[in-house]
């Protein structure tokens, strides 16, 4: 059985994540954001050594550990009950976040609906990165050649998975909106797409 998805999709600084934790505290919803699960792996472990190394030059983590890393996270919350695979609907954040990863992940996700968190000002972006990085102590959000690095990658990398869901099922929600406005649009997006 296929886990019924909403992807909240963007560049960096769009709002996915802020979006993505409203939505997961809905009842039936369960938020999953890959960066934070990352960020907050041991530096020790194996797959905190590759985050480190990748984020800390503005890339992508490779395919395979961003999927096992997301797939034992979805298994522990299902053990333990966060998740009910019958029930709920997963709120992805940060993954698939190129087409190998959405290719990976298509047996596995029922994706219903993608919020595209549009931003066309790049320097809007950097301002919010640069804010999160004070506010959260977010390294790989500090440095700005870090940063643009980051939405080279997105416009190169990830904003081509759009195109593999493609408009049935991708809404674009202009994200320079208040963050209300912002969830207001995504709850108006969900009407009719978990049936």
């Amino acid at each position: 059985m296929k886990y019924r998805t909403t992807v909240m999709f963007g560049a960096p600084g769009s709002g996915k994540g802020t979006q993505g934790k409203i939505l997961g505290a809905i009842p039936n919803f369960y938020h999953f954001s890959c960066g934070e699960v990352f960020r907050h792996l041991s530096p020790e472990s194996e797959l905190g050594r590759i985050f480190i190394e990748y984020s800390s030059r503005g890339q992508l983590v490779p395919d395979e550990p961003t999927v096992r890393l997301w797939r034992q996270n979805i298994d522990s919350a299902e053990r333990d009950g966060r998740f009910v695979r019958a029930t709920d609907t997963l709120v992805l954040d940060g993954i698939p976040r190129n087409l190998h990863q959405a290719e990976m992940l298509r047996k596995l996700l029922d994706v219903r609906v993608v919020f595209y968190l549009s931003c066309p000002v790049m320097e809007k972006l950097v301002a919010r990165l640069q804010r999160r990085a004070l506010r959260e102590n977010r390294l790989d959000d500090a440095n700005i050649d870090v940063i643009r690095q980051r939405l080279e990658t997105y416009e190169r990398e990830t904003k081509p998975v759009l195109d593999f869901y493609g408009p049935k099922v991708v809404r674009t929600i202009d994200s320079t909106q208040e963050p209300v406005e912002v969830l207001m649009d995504s709850l108006k997006g969900l009407d009719g797409a978990l049936h």
